[in-house]
């Protein structure tokens, strides 16, 4: 009698998810919105967490941004509601333009907030970005911008002394980009920008109504003239989910 071998299939390799576990309660929450419509309220707290198979403090994180992102709107005492979707700004960065531009193609309203501007000795990092030694005055423009009545942006333009006049910023409307361009002088050549993720401190959380720790977007960016002179070096930190930001690339050979 032969010998019979029983051949044991392998088990299937199981997948690890290594994400964060808030980073994955974000992305279930975010697939159970999207089969909703606006108007709706989610399940009780228990149920959605239990659905999702995550802890009711994750859930809650995960809640509490998309709030500040306005998609989720909390009512007290009656539940959790889906927002309709809000306008997303969608740019190329291939052609520099301020967020009141991109705002204004879309027929969206934008204003600014928080207007700071002082006078101040230039940090390293500064100095590094302007060329300039460090310690030597500059001009601090920082701004929250508001698309709508939901803060999306802060901004800090670090400008040399006299590149922006005080008669200038009594009628600052938002953007030392436009500023400049409508003025004409000086003639602006190219900008050079860094781009990054960044937590909020308390300062960016307390300007943009996010919670602190929040992922943010950041620009880092130093613009030049045509002749090759740094005269703005600027951060531009933008909420999540109302900036999409791509890029036009060809292929090398």
């Amino acid at each position: 009698m032969k010998n019979s071998r029983v051949r044991i299939k392998p088990r299937p390799k199981s997948t690890f998810d290594s994400r964060p576990l808030y980073m994955r309660a974000e992305e279930a929450l975010a697939k159970w919105i999207d089969t909703m419509s606006a108007g709706e309220r989610l399940p009780t707290e228990p149920e959605l967490a239990k659905r999702l198979g995550i802890s009711r403090a994750t859930l809650r994180e995960a809640m509490r941004l998309f709030e500040e992102r306005g998609r989720l709107k909390r009512r007290p005492g009656v539940g959790t509601f889906v927002l309709p979707p809000h306008p997303v700004i969608d740019s190329g960065l291939e052609v520099l333009e301020s967020i009141d531009t991109l705002a204004h193609r879309l027929n969206l309203q934008t204003r600014m907030a928080d207007l700071s501007v002082n006078t101040r000795p230039a940090d390293p990092s500064d100095a590094a970005g302007l060329g300039i030694t460090e310690g030597t005055p500059v001009v601090a423009i920082s701004r929250t911008i508001l698309v709508g009545e939901v803060p999306a942006a802060y901004l800090t333009d670090v400008v040399r002394t006299g590149i922006v006049s005080q008669d200038e910023l009594e009628t600052f409307s938002g953007s030392v980009l436009d500023l400049l361009i409508r003025r004409g002088d000086p003639a602006l050549g190219l900008s050079r920008t860094a781009l990054n993720s960044v937590s909020a401190d308390s300062t960016l959380a307390r300007h943009l109504g996010v919670q602190r720790g929040t992922p943010l977007m950041h620009f880092e960016a130093v613009l030049y003239t045509q002749e090759g002179k740094a005269i703005d070096h600027s951060h531009s930190h933008f909420v999540p989910g109302y900036f999409t930001f791509h890029v036009v690339r060809k292929v090398g050979r």
